[in-house]
């Protein structure tokens, strides 16, 4: 179900053109000069989910500080407003918008290659960012031939992810093969930023890289555009009940996001007689529709299918808590930026990437435990002073310690160091 375009704020007013915002004159910081810098995405941006929020969230911040962004990327998702856009030719029977690998991938890759070259030539980039490990492998092709140096957004193992998604088998000849690609552009990029400082450390370890090579960069939040909205006026639009607690979901719906441990605790709680009403939002949600009717669950549930970002702050502020029962350990998790902004208490499994976001604000259960999960879903629902101190310790630590804005600065100057010891390595060989 959809909210009315009279309750919900256009989204080209809330997220306007970035080059265009007027940002406070204490936001930006002197610098050389502004870079070029051309961004490699080999997935369908953007289409409203955590790694597209990544891309467009530091190209945004990056603009506002002053710099050049261009984006090349597949055929399909949707343009978003202020960041000049390049696409591959079209290519009519591919349509995947959600996450997760495809065979399709390697000749659509191919493409990006040669439209990422034919961008670069025009443009003339002083920096190559390059998400996903495809990307990074796109940009070694291009290092070379432009001799622009690399900075590689590692949101994950490439592997772990295959496996996430059973895409491959651990031990399988592929498993080997994925897992010697992943470590040969792992050890070839100029510098690698991850989502978390456990990825960065990960990364170290298996690169043999000192501190100076692999950088952790958080995904940030716009506490400007995610802060909490009525939340009484967005439950009567969403159509949710006004006599019940509820708790609201954001992200892409599979295994290794937890949703089938979510509708485990769903049920759990059913069934001890909490009184909660769920809001899940995301895609590809046909699946767990039909498992919640199956397993009797359908009615505590509201299901929106994929959602605007834009939108978001709205949906989220129909809820009193936020969930992510996330299970993969190899990526970020920054949907917790964003309930923490609408100012959510969040329940989540306890693993190092939470505890780098939450801190000692997040309600926390056994690592892949649904029965603990409803445990502190329902400790939580139960205490109302404790969600109301929740509630605005989150908020007040999304504005100090998750700003996009202090993360692009992070990222401009990883760009400066990167460029400084290409310049070094140039001189050298010169001498």
């Amino acid at each position: 179900m959809l909210m009315s375009e009279a309750f919900l704020p256009d989204p080209a007013s809330r997220f306007p053109n970035p080059a265009s915002r007027t940002p406070d004159p204490a936001s930006r910081i002197p610098l050389p000069g502004p870079l070029r810098v051309l961004m490699l995405a080999p997935t369908p941006y953007f289409a409203d989910r955590g790694c597209h929020v990544r891309i467009y969230e530091e190209a945004r911040a990056l603009i506002r500080l002053g710099h050049e962004v261009r984006i090349v990327t597949y055929h399909i998702g949707r343009d978003m407003p202020g960041i000049p856009t390049y696409r591959i030719p079209a290519v009519p029977w591919y349509k995947k918008l959600a996450a997760g690998p495809s065979w399709h991938k390697p000749y659509l890759d191919m493409i990006l290659l040669c439209r990422a070259l034919t961008a670069a030539r025009l443009f003339k980039p002083d920096i190559l960012h390059a998400h996903l490990h495809e990307g990074a492998f796109i940009g070694l092709f291009l290092r070379r031939l432009l001799s622009v140096p690399l900075v590689f957004d590692c949101q994950g193992s490439l592997t772990a992810e295959m496996l996430d998604h059973g895409f491959i088998r651990r031990g399988s000849m592929l498993y080997g093969l994925f897992r010697h690609l992943e470590r040969f552009i792992n050890r070839r990029a100029d510098f690698i930023i991850t989502s978390s400082g456990a990825g960065a450390r990960e990364l170290r370890e298996n690169r043999g890289a000192g501190n100076d090579g692999v950088r952790g960069v958080m995904d940030g939040v716009d506490t400007d555009e995610f802060r909490p909205f009525p939340g009484e006026a967005a439950r009567r639009e969403l159509g949710l009940p006004l006599d019940k607690p509820v708790a609201v979901f954001l992200g892409v719906l599979n295994r290794y996001q937890g949703i089938d441990l979510l509708l485990e605790a769903i049920r759990m709680l059913k069934e001890a007689g909490v009184s909660l009403h769920f809001l899940i939002m995301g895609f590809p949600d046909g699946k767990y529709r039909q498992k919640a009717e199956e397993a009797g669950v359908g009615g505590s549930i509201t299901f929106t299918g994929r959602i605007d970002y834009a939108r978001a702050p709205v949906y989220l502020s129909a809820g009193d808590i936020a969930v992510s029962p996330k299970i993969s350990l190899s990526e970020a998790n920054g949907k917790l930026l964003n309930y923490m902004a609408c100012g959510l208490p969040t329940v989540v499994f306890d693993t190092p990437v939470n505890r780098e976001i939450l801190g000692d604000t997040g309600v926390y259960a056994r690592y892949g435990d649904a029965a603990d999960f409803a445990a502190r879903i329902a400790d939580l629902i139960r205490d109302k002073p404790r969600m109301a101190d929740l509630a605005g310790r989150v908020r007040e630590k999304a504005e100090r310690d998750h700003s996009w804005l202090a993360r692009g600065k992070e990222l401009a100057e990883i760009y400066r160091l990167v460029k400084d010891r290409e310049a070094g390595k140039a001189g050298k060989r010169e001498a």
